[in-house]
């Protein structure tokens, strides 16, 4: 596979400004869009408070402005980096602590330079998603050992790709995993490779160490890397025809030391961990395999093409079935292409990346009825395979064959990355996006709360108000009141006594308690499938 490249030289102009675009792009309007429920509780464990704290305190049913719910939204004195880790210990455990330890590191530096700490905490995961394309490359490298081509045309889809540029501009662990991934795949290739020669450049503890290393930082960053090591298991044990040699042996030794590093976080997550805490379980119970269908094909086309940022992003007229069919036939033909012209040492390692993670989720989405947009962002180790799949495909076509089927495939390369390019533009300007999830009318909401004079917001903690009206905080203007009670508290304030008073997402019990007690009617004045805000009236 030496002789790819990347021809012809305009395409490596291409490439480059590819490049520039994705970071310029990345680093633009990072304070743009909603600060939503999950990076609201990014926040709040960097505090090193717990949910239940910060309940008792604000919670209690007195008026309090937004301002209020700052505090817990920042780092402070009062609290250190063990009481983050602590706080997720208790209350979070499926989310392991080394992406909260650095970004409250990072907050804790970058914070007293820049007043706006939206654009601090999510620069974080800018800066992990530049690590990412150079990790790409490494691995890509180990794969296809070719200087130029299938490794820059990788980065380059990478980099224009609308799912990697929504979880760069967020304040989540994504963009971090996605590195560790990339990073432990390559050096478990790298060890591998090194292993088969009869002279070590470093020694085989150096290679096999550095492999357990990143191994256990990915486990420390998200707990679905688990799965990355069943397909890095898989594929050892299956290149070796499933005999215990060297290769295997040092494997199984690298592996059990990251379990070992990782054991106390193991020990924490079976003592805490409730799997049935704060769920939902009125979705339908059945899953339509139609549904499910529809739903890859919709995650499909994000990996490469998204300027619909509607909540559901339903594969609903033409253009989007298009480009939803286009995108899927050119991901299941790179699969098979590569599957025919590469080794089993290439295709199984990115065939296991990309199916193994992926059955489990798949499996749990058919079991509960549900496939939830965001659970695109479990999906990564899938999608940096596939993406690897795709640039391998295009790389070979770009240098092989006559000179007509060249030049096609030149045109569709440029047609690939520049889809996400004009996603990633379009995605960069909006105020909100279908990632946002439970969050994504916030902006609306806020707008109409914020028109009214002295308003009035009523909201309970239960189901998402908890997040979310936390999440709205970041919108309202400083004359907007709210008044926050536990959802087993009895309301109480004269509601009358305020001119215009509005509740979000009450449960059924707090709006007709609040209708009866003052005979008021409460009236909808926003609506989408997570989120609804009742403005109440005669």
């Amino acid at each position: 596979m030496r002789h790819l490249r990347i021809a012809p030289n305009w395409l490596r102009y291409f490439i480059v400004v590819v490049l520039v675009l994705g970071i310029f792009f990345r680093c633009t309007n990072l304070d743009s869009k909603v600060f939503c429920h999950d990076e609201t509780y990014t926040m709040l464990r960097l505090s090193g408070y717990t949910k239940d704290e910060v309940r008792q305190r604000l919670f209690n049913g007195q008026i309090i402005s937004p301002d209020s719910l700052f505090r817990y939204q920042n780092i402070n004195n009062q609290r250190d980096w063990s009481d983050t880790i602590i706080s997720l210990a208790v209350e979070d455990p499926q989310h392991p602590p080394l992406y909260y330890i650095v970004a409250r590191f990072w907050v804790q530096i970058f914070g007293q330079i820049f007043v706006n700490s939206v654009t601090v905490i999510r620069s974080l995961s800018v800066v992990f998603s530049l690590l990412a394309m150079t990790a790409m490359y490494w691995l890509c490298w180990e794969l296809f050992k070719v200087p130029l081509g299938v490794s820059w045309i990788a980065i380059a889809i990478l980099s224009s790709s609308p799912l990697n540029f929504l979880y760069a501009q967020e304040a989540s662990e994504y963009m971090l995993w996605a590195v560790t991934i990339l990073v432990s795949s390559a050096a478990l290739l790298r060890a591998i490779r090194l292993d088969s020669k009869y002279q070590y450049v470093e020694s085989p503890v150096f290679n096999w160490g550095l492999y357990s290393l990143t191994l256990a930082l990915s486990l420390y960053t998200f707990l679905l890397s688990g799965f990355v090591v069943i397909a890095h298991v898989i594929y050892v044990i299956t290149i070796n025809k499933f005999r215990w040699n060297k290769a295997v042996e040092r494997f199984t030794m690298a592996s059990l030391v990251s379990f070992l590093f990782f054991s106390p976080w193991i020990v924490i997550l079976i003592n805490n961990f409730d799997p049935l805490k704060d769920r939902n379980f009125e979705n339908d119970s059945t899953l339509r395999l139609a549904n499910l269908l529809q739903s890859c094909l919709l995650q499909g086309k994000r990996i490469f093409f998204d300027i619909n940022g509607d909540l559901d992003g339903n594969l609903n007229n033409v253009f989007d079935n298009f480009f939803g069919i286009f995108f899927c036939i050119l991901v299941v033909y790179s699969l098979y292409f590569l599957y025919l012209t590469t080794n089993i040492k290439t295709w199984l390692f990115i065939i296991t990346l990309i199916v193994i993670p992926a059955l489990p989720l798949i499996s749990q989405s058919l079991l509960l009825g549900e496939m939830r947009a965001t659970s695109a962002r479990d999906f990564i180790p899938s999608v940096l395979g596939i993406q690897i799949a795709v640039a391998y495909l295009c790389s070979y076509n770009l240098n092989n064959g006559i000179f007509a089927r060249r030049q096609a495939w030149q045109i569709i390369v440029v047609f690939v990355i520049s889809m996400g390019l004009i996603s990633i533009a379009v995605s960069s300007e909006a105020k909100t996006w279908w990632n946002k999830s439970v969050s994504y009318g916030n902006p609306e909401i806020s707008q109409i709360i914020n028109q009214v004079a002295a308003p009035l917001l009523i909201s309970d903690d239960s189901g998402i108000n908890y997040g979310n009206i936390f999440s709205l905080s970041y919108l309202l203007d400083t004359n907007v009141r709210l008044q926050l009670i536990q959802k087993s508290m009895s309301f109480s304030t004269n509601v009358r006594r305020n001119p215009t008073v509005f509740i979000l997402n009450p449960s059924n019990d707090l709006r007709e308690e609040i209708e009866v007690k003052y005979r008021l009617r409460s009236h909808p004045v926003y609506l989408d499938k997570y989120s609804s805000l009742l403005k109440l009236g005669r």
